[in-house]
């Protein structure tokens, strides 16, 4: 039992690492790349890349472990947010820092466990509760435009939306973490994917070269597919709300990828909200650690 916890953890780490590169890439590209195709090339990356994959280890897979029709509500649901939240996330990164979009992502543990505790009744402790009012508090201070008003800024709504999509989502994936890991991610990749790129097509969005396809569906296999594989994999073990605790240390490393590789500016009130997200993410961390 303890080694397999272990090797949740490892996943959940490996997941977060390979999605950090998520914010600061589409960042870059998303000048030139409307943000509906971004999503939904990041996802068929993820789908077309893990279902390879799938396809060296279907012979041998048991017929129990893959989706049935009685996983049907959680597979459209899972499907479903997935659509509406790269889109949400890649608008609202275009209208906001990437370092500060990155930070943000944070806001998905407190929208998964959330969820997790109301519906699915997992345990939350009082320091996990105490962790989460900290990262709200930091996505307040990220979101707010300034003291001269009440404003937010509208791209960081737009993300704090996508990370309350995927903050449900986990948990609809969590309902079917038990089945094949392969067929999961091939299933919401395809799905979420053909979704916006419809979804693309209908709004008339700009459609991108090949080379840009290229490059987003490699990284939508890295930052989507091999991430949610291994989320997947640690939510078996560890449940909804662990992983994601392990999860958060992916917009820390997101934020030094913005500074390091798009030369973002850092403001006080950034080194504010970082600081109050580090200590809030800490706790979780040492939640989680002193439950194992």
């Amino acid at each position: 039992m303890k080694d397999s916890r272990i090797t949740a953890i490892i996943y959940a780490f490996a997941a977060a690492l390979f999605y950090a590169i998520n914010v600061p890439f589409a960042k870059a590209f998303l000048d030139n790349v409307a943000p509906t195709y971004m999503a939904a090339f990041l996802y068929l990356g993820a789908g077309a890349g893990v279902g390879l994959m799938y396809l060296f280890k279907i012979k041998g897979e048991e017929p129990a472990v893959r989706l049935t029709k009685s996983d049907l509500p959680y597979t459209v649901a899972m499907v479903l947010l997935d659509i509406a939240a790269p889109i949400l996330l890649m608008v609202g990164i275009r209208a906001s820092a990437a370092a500060s979009a990155s930070l943000l992502g944070n806001f998905e543990i407190v929208a998964t466990t959330a969820v997790a505790f109301l519906i699915f009744r997992e345990r939350v402790t009082k320091r996990l509760w105490a962790a989460i009012a900290l990262v709200t508090l930091a996505s307040a201070i990220l979101s707010f435009q300034g003291a001269g008003s009440l404003d937010f800024s509208a791209g960081s709504l737009l993300v704090l939306a996508a990370t309350v999509c995927w903050g449900i989502e986990n948990n609809c994936t969590r309902s079917i973490s038990n089945k094949s890991t392969y067929q999961i991610v091939t299933v919401k990749g395809f799905g979420s994917g053909v979704g916006s790129l419809a979804i693309a097509l209908m709004v008339g969005e700009q459609f991108p070269g090949l080379s840009q396809i290229l490059l987003i569906l490699l990284v939508g296999f890295v930052a989507y597919g091999l991430s949610i594989f291994t989320y997947v994999r640690a939510q078996r073990v560890l449940g909804a709300a662990k992983t994601s605790a392990y999860y958060a240390v992916a917009p820390f490393i997101g934020v030094a990828l913005s500074i390091l590789f798009l030369n973002e500016q850092v403001t006080g009130t950034f080194l504010v909200a970082l600081a109050i997200m580090i200590v809030g993410t800490a706790l979780i961390v040492r939640d989680t650690l002193l439950k194992e």
